[in-house]
């Protein structure tokens, strides 16, 4: 062989990508993704593939991945983390903080990377953002920080509004945490918060008729496992208590629902991909910043609007990032 058409071959390997030099070896990279919703058409895992492509990895060809899917029920986490322990995949990803929470508790040596993390500090995921420790790192929603910021877009709607119902479920510590933060801002805007406890879906009804007793202005509904997976039902019963409702993901808005202001949770996920590229180069997730938003997205669905025989102000209008019509 020529020195030239050796020093091309050597360079060709170099740039191989982990993955197909894994691939070459026998042993191909296998992630473990732990969701909380259900298999089947999932734009979470859309994103995420979509970001493992971005990076050269397709699935079934350089890298394997193991999902597992809880359905909404927050007590099957811990016990799908531990499957996923057992097979020992290279790297866990964990969108959302119940799914995070109960990997972090399965493993201390397997990297963990997770995504729409409402605050990963004091979920107890990580010790700070800019050096995480351990074995876990990756993206935060910082939603229980915007608290007074949702409560004030809840009063540019309803400006005479002086009560808030807040959708939360205790189990889910994000929604806990979100709750903590709303309740310290509500004072500042001279609103009372009606918080209703929703642990399974048949006290879904019982919660909003709780509303249409306590005569609540406007309702603020947390984005979580119960009800991000039963997010349609919500929702609608939303629309049949003409409840003015800001919820914590665009997911909702999408499904009918009348405004929301959040990370984009799709971008996360699909952002997750970053960590495991440079975890499977070697890269420690202890030592890996966590990346936290710039952008914030304020979504707003005028035919829901008109269905609840609103008028939205322009002044609120003018700061929608995205109006569905």
């Amino acid at each position: 062989m020529k020195r030239r058409d050796f020093i091309t071959l050597l360079g060709g390997v170099a740039a191989w990508p982990l993955a197909a030099r894994a691939q070459q070896t026998g042993k191909m990279p296998r992630i473990g993704f732990l969701f909380y919703g259900s298999p089947g058409s999932s734009p979470e895992v859309d994103a995420f593939r979509q970001g493992l492509r971005e990076l050269g990895y397709i699935e079934g060809q350089n890298i394997a991945v193991e999902y597992r899917f809880a359905s909404g029920r927050v007590s099957q986490l811990p016990e799908l983390a531990a499957e996923l322990v057992r097979l020992n995949p290279d790297v866990i990803v964990t969108p959302g903080t119940p799914a995070s929470v109960a990997a972090k508790q399965a493993t201390s040596t397997i990297p963990i990377v997770f995504a729409g993390v409402a605050d990963a500090v004091g979920a107890g995921l990580v010790a700070n953002l800019a050096r995480p420790g351990g074995n876990i790192t990756g993206l935060t929603s910082i939603s229980a920080e915007l608290g007074g910021k949702r409560l004030g877009l809840l009063k540019g709607l309803i400006q005479k509004a002086s009560r808030v119902a807040v959708l939360y479920n205790p189990a889910d510590q994000s929604n806990v945490l979100v709750l903590k933060e709303l309740q310290e801002a509500a004072p500042v805007l001279a609103l009372t918060l009606q918080p209703l406890e929703v642990r399974e879906p048949g006290e879904f009804e019982g919660a909003f008729a709780a509303i249409a007793r306590e005569r609540a202005d406007v309702m603020f509904g947390a984005a979580g496992v119960l009800t991000f997976e039963h997010r349609q039902t919500v929702v609608d019963l939303a629309a049949k208590s003409r409840i003015p409702t800001l919820w914590g993901h665009r997911q909702f808005v999408e499904a009918g629902g009348l405004m929301s202001y959040a990370v984009n949770f799709y971008d996360q996920i699909r952002r997750t991909a970053t960590y495991v590229d440079q975890i499977l180069k070697g890269a420690k997730p202890g030592d890996l910043p966590m990346q936290q938003p710039t952008k914030f997205e304020f979504i707003l669905n005028l035919r829901t609007a008109k269905a609840l025989g609103l008028t939205v102000p322009p002044t609120l209008l003018a700061l929608a990032d995205e109006v569905i019509e």
